[in-house]
């Protein structure tokens, strides 16, 4: 992880309940735990490429439209 991972932001538990889709829900379709998808929501753990990609196509998103850099 880089320096700067703690300024990652992400709008994950918007746009997850906007689709109605549950954490449970969302961590099956990403191969993860719930309890993963939870830190992500909280901001305590960054994911990968390949599960940020997971979550954005589950949400039916671009995975910026998820997760943003501080400007």
């Amino acid at each position: 992880m880089g320096k700067n991972h703690k300024k990652l932001s992400n709008n994950l538990e918007k746009l997850r309940m906007a689709a109605g889709i549950t954490q449970q829900e969302l961590s099956e379709s990403a191969n993860v735990s719930r309890v993963s998808i939870n830190a992500i929501e909280n901001g305590v753990y960054v994911p990968s490429t390949v599960l940020s990609l997971k979550i954005a196509k589950t949400l039916n998103c671009k995975v910026e439209d998820v997760f943003q850099l501080p400007k």
